[in-house]
């Protein structure tokens, strides 16, 4: 069982190890401009003539910022996507415009974004405590099914996160698109999301497998044990035999 467990637990760290870096990098996202975060962002638009917003804005997790991450908004927990505007606004598209968010924000972009952005923080706790549960799991399969079952459920939260993020920033790419404007969407926070997500995955696997990693060794020794048996019984019947011989010898 031991044996088993040995480098199935430590590759599962390793996975997950990198599933949280990625996933911080994505929560930290313009918090500096030092690379990758000065390149993470969701979004980048061109929001030139749209009343009160930057020639081109940038989505991030916390933040709303200029080109290159720069003149960023005020950190704020889930923040309204239409707060890269001024409230009732002109010239953005009508599918972003609502009365959510200061009559920035439409219905779906105001709680698409407000659930994803959530599933996020809760996928991020449950990966860090699987990541210390992780260190148990190279003592024996009951440490693999904690970790297992705390990577399982930051599984589940990850990838409804990841599905929203990309719903929301994809659907909103096109309507500026539509509406004239250019948008791209963040290769760096795309990536990092689904390859933490891809990561994430993968530790899953292996500590659900950990779970199971002791089975071969289980086998092997009751076989060991059913082979003594069977050896005795066949030496104890050699010696009556030869018992059996002396007698009808004497």
């Amino acid at each position: 069982m031991a044996r088993a467990n040995t480098y199935l637990a430590p590759l599962s760290l390793i996975f997950l190890a990198g599933s949280l870096v990625m996933l911080f990098f994505v929560i930290l996202s313009a918090v500096t401009t030092t690379s990758p975060l000065g390149q993470t962002y969701f979004l980048s638009a061109d929001t030139s003539g749209i009343t009160g917003a930057r020639p081109i804005t940038q989505w991030a997790y916390f933040y709303i910022c200029g080109a290159d991450n720069v003149d960023c908004s005020g950190a704020w927990p889930a923040p309204p996507l239409g707060w890269a505007w001024s409230a009732n606004p002109t010239g953005a598209p009508a599918e972003l415009i609502g009365s959510h968010g200061g009559d920035t924000t439409s219905f779906y972009y105001y709680y698409m974004w407000r659930f994803g952005w959530v599933f996020y923080l809760i996928a991020l706790v449950f990966s860090v405590l699987a990541f210390f549960a992780g260190f148990v799991a190279c003592c024996g399969r009951l440490g693999s099914a904690i970790a297992g079952l705390a990577a399982l459920v930051a599984l589940f939260f990850h990838t409804i996160a990841v599905s929203l993020m990309t719903a929301v920033f994809v659907r909103m790419r096109n309507a500026f698109m539509a509406n004239g404007h250019d948008a791209s969407l963040g290769r760096y926070a795309f990536g990092f999301s689904w390859g933490s997500w891809t990561a994430l995955l993968i530790a899953t696997i292996l500590f659900c497998v950990g779970i199971r990693g002791g089975d071969g060794d289980t086998n092997y020794a009751g076989r060991r044990r059913w082979g003594r048996q069977r050896s005795v019984r066949s030496r104890r019947s050699y010696d009556l035999n030869g018992r059996r011989v002396k007698e009808e010898y004497a």
